[in-house]
C-alpha cells in the first residue's frame, strides 16, 4: 500500500475505467445483455454464505453486496461510514487517547433485509457470538483484544480493548477483508448452534442486495433489497454463476452468457482483449499469488530447502509466458499500490545452479534416480492446488521440471476449491495442513497488518497461518504494529516482517497481482477498488 509508486499506477488504471453512468433501455450494444441483471462467473462453490465461517474471496464479494457492515471502503481504499455515522478516529473522539476504547455511533432508521429494525443489540450480539469459543469463526485475531462491550443506548456501541489495536477499522465489521459481518440478533439469538444454523445458507443482511437463492454447484442469486437504507440500486438482480473451469468462463464471456469475470486469470488476457463485446479493466492489486511451504512437515523445516526451491522457480518466465506479462515480480507480499510496500526488498532471480549448491552444502545427496535425500528422508513433496484452472496446471508443470533439475520431485494433488478453502471444522485442506506445498492467493486488507496470516498465535485452528511459520523477530514487529496508530512506526514494523519472510523463505511470492476485470461493454458504473471490489454497487447498471 505504498503511496509514492501507487499514485502513478492508479492514475494509469483510472484512465482505463468506464465513466460512471446509467444504461438506457435503448443503449445496449449486445443482444445477449439482460437488462438490469448482472451475471458474474468464477470457479467453485462455497461452503457457507456467512463470512463468520470462511475467508473465501468469492464469499467476500457476495458479502460486500448483501451483509451488514459498520465500514465500507471508497475507490481510494479509504474507510467510509456504512452503518455508523462517522469513522472513529483520534480527532473525532471515536478512539480514546490511549487507543483502548473505540466508540461507534450507529445510523438510525436502518432495517435488515427482512424488514426488522437494526440497532446496537445486533452489534453486541454479533461480537459476543464471535468471541464465544464454541463459534467456529475463522480467526479471532483482534477480536481477542475486546474485554468488554457496552451499549449506552441503542445507537451507541463502545468496545473496550486490552490494549491499543490499530487494525480495528478493517477487523471489526468492515468489508475490507474476509471478516465476520454483523448478524441479526432477532434471527440467531435462540439458535442452538450458530455454526449449523440454516441462516448460514441464506443470510439476512443489510446491503443493496439480498440473497434470493443458493443453488449449490450452479449459482447464487441476489435481488435488489427494497429495505436498504440508501435506497434501491439500479441493478435488479446479481447472479453469481459457479463455473468450475476457466476455459468455460472465457467461453461464456465470449458468447455473452456472462457479464463479468472478476479478477480473471492473466493467462486469458490476450484472448480477452480480442473479444468485441468485452472490455478489460487492468489495475494493480493488493493480492499476491504464492507457494506456501508447510513448515510442520519434516522436509520443509530446513531453510536451505525452502531457499533452494525459491531459487529454482523461474518466476519471470512464468509471468511473461503464462501470465502474458501481467503481474509485478517481487519478493515482498505488500503491493506497490500499498503504503506498506517495502522498496528495500528486491527480487531473487531464477538460479538453479545456486539452488543445487545450497542443497549440496546442506547435505541433501542425489540418489540413483536423481532425487535428493538426507537422514532417510527423500525430497519428494506433495503440492496441492485447486482444480479447474488450466493456467495453474501449466505453471505447476513448469515448476515440476525446474525442481526435478535440482533433485526435488513432487506429487500434485488437485482439489476442488470448496474443499481447499473450507474451514478447519470442515476439514479444509489448507486449514488442516494436509499439504507440503500449496498454491493459491492472498488479498491483503487495507489495515497493513500481516498478523492474520503470519502470526505465531494464528496457526490453525486458531487462525490462517497455514505456513506454521513462527519467527520471533517478525512476531514482535506484528505485535507492535497493532499497538500503534502512528503510520511511520507501523511502516517500520511491516518492513521487518517482510524482510524476515524473505530471509526465512516460508512462502514464495510468485507475483503481486494486477487485477483483470473483463466485462460486458454494456456494463456501466463499475469501479472496483483493491480491497472490497463490490462496495460501490448503487450506480452500477447494465
Amino acid at each position: 500500500m505504498k503511496k509514492t509508486f501507487a499514485m502513478l499506477l492508479l492514475a494509469v488504471a483510472a484512465a482505463a475505467c468506464t465513466k460512471v453512468g446509467t444504461t438506457g433501455e435503448g443503449d445496449r450494444q449486445n443482444s445477449t445483455t439482460q437488462a438490469h441483471v448482472l451475471r458474474i462467473g468464477d470457479l467453485g462453490d462455497l461452503s457457507t454464505l456467512n463470512p463468520m465461517f470462511s475467508s473465501d474471496l468469492v464469499l467476500a464479494w457476495m458479502s460486500e453486496m448483501t451483509m451488514a457492515w459498520l465500514i465500507r471502503y471508497d475507490h481510494a481504499n479509504k474507510p467510509i461510514p456504512e452503518l455508523v455515522t462517522e469513522v472513529p478516529s483520534l480527532a473525532n473522539g471515536g478512539i480514546s487517547a490511549d487507543g483502548k476504547t473505540i466508540t461507534y455511533h450507529l445510523r438510525r432508521g436502518v432495517k435488515w433485509s427482512d424488514g426488522a429494525p437494526f440497532d446496537g443489540d445486533d452489534v453486541v450480539f454479533s461480537t459476543r457470538t464471535i468471541l464465544n469459543p464454541k463459534t467456529n469463526t475463522v480467526s479471532r485475531d483482534g477480536w481477542d483484544q475486546i474485554y468488554r462491550i457496552d451499549e449506552p443506548d441503542k445507537y451507541t456501541v463502545v468496545f473496550h480493548l486490552k490494549s491499543a489495536y490499530s487494525p480495528f477499522l478493517a477487523t471489526f465489521f468492515s468489508t475490507g477483508g474476509a471478516n465476520p459481518a454483523i448478524v441479526p440478533k432477532h434471527l440467531l439469538a435462540q439458535s442452538p448452534d450458530v455454526n449449523k444454523d440454516a441462516y448460514n445458507t441464506l443470510p439476512v443482511g443489510i446491503g443493496p442486495f439480498r440473497y434470493l437463492a443458493w443453488k449449490r454447484g450452479d449459482r447464487i442469486e441476489l435481488e435488489a433489497n427494497p429495505n436498504y437504507w440508501r435506497g434501491l440500486p439500479k441493478l435488479k438482480r446479481v447472479d453469481y454463476h459457479i463455473i468450475p473451469n476457466r476455459d468455460t468462463l472465457y467461453s461464456d464471456l465470449q458468447t455473452g452468457e456472462l457479464d463479468l469475470w472478476p479478477i480473471a486469470a492473466p493467462a486469458y488476457y490476450p484472448r480477452l482483449l480480442q473479444l468485441r463485446n468485452v472490455k478489460v479493466l487492468r489495475q494493480p492489486s493488493y493480492g499476491f499469488g504464492h507457494l506456501d511451504f508447510n513448515l510442520s512437515r519434516p522436509l520443509l523445516k530446513d531453510p536451505a530447502v525452502r531457499r533452494a526451491l525459491r531459487l529454482a522457480v523461474d518466476r519471470k518466465t512464468l509471468r511473461d509466458v503464462v501470465s502474458h506479462g501481467v503481474g509485478i515480480l517481487q519478493d515482498g507480499p505488500q503491493s506497490p499500490a500499498s503504503p506498506y510496500f517495502d522498496p528495500k526488498i528486491g527480487f531473487i532471480a531464477y538460479d538453479p545452479g545456486k539452488a543445487d549448491a545450497l542443497l549440496d552444502a546442506a547435505g541433501w545427496k542425489r540418489g540413483p534416480d536423481g532425487i535428493r535425500a538426507k537422514d532417510g528422508l527423500r525430497l519428494s513433496l506433495e503440492l496441492v492446488s485447486n482444480s479447474g484452472s488450466p493456467d495453474t496446471d501449466t505453471r505447476i508443470e513448469i515448476i515440476r521440471q525446474s525442481w526435478k533439475k535440482i533433485g526435488v520431485e513432487f506429487v500434485r494433488k488437485n482439489v476442488d476449491p470448496t474443499l481447499l478453502f473450507a474451514p478447519y471444522s470442515q476439514g479444509g485442506i489448507i486449514q488442516t495442513g494436509k499439504f507440503d506445498v500449496v498454491f493459491f492467493a492472498w488479498f491483503n486488507d487495507a489495515s497493513g497488518s500481516m498478523a492474520g496470516i503470519y502470526s505465531c498465535a494464528l496457526i490453525p485452528p486458531n487462525g490462517q497461518n497455514d505456513l506454521h511459520w513462527c519467527n520471533p523477530v517478525a512476531d514482535a514487529a506484528m505485535t507492535d504494529f497493532k499497538l500503534t496508530y502512528d503510520f511511520a512506526r507501523q511502516k517500520r514494523d511491516d518492513d521487518v516482517v517482510q524482510e524476515e519472510l524473505v530471509r526465512d523463505a516460508p512462502t514464495l511470492v510468485m507475483a503481486v497481482q494486477e487485477d483483470l476485470y473483463p466485462y460486458n461493454t454494456d456494463l456501466k458504473g463499475f469501479h472496483p477498488n483493491q480491497v472490497s471490489m463490490f462496495d460501490d454497487m448503487m450506480n452500477v447498471d447494465i
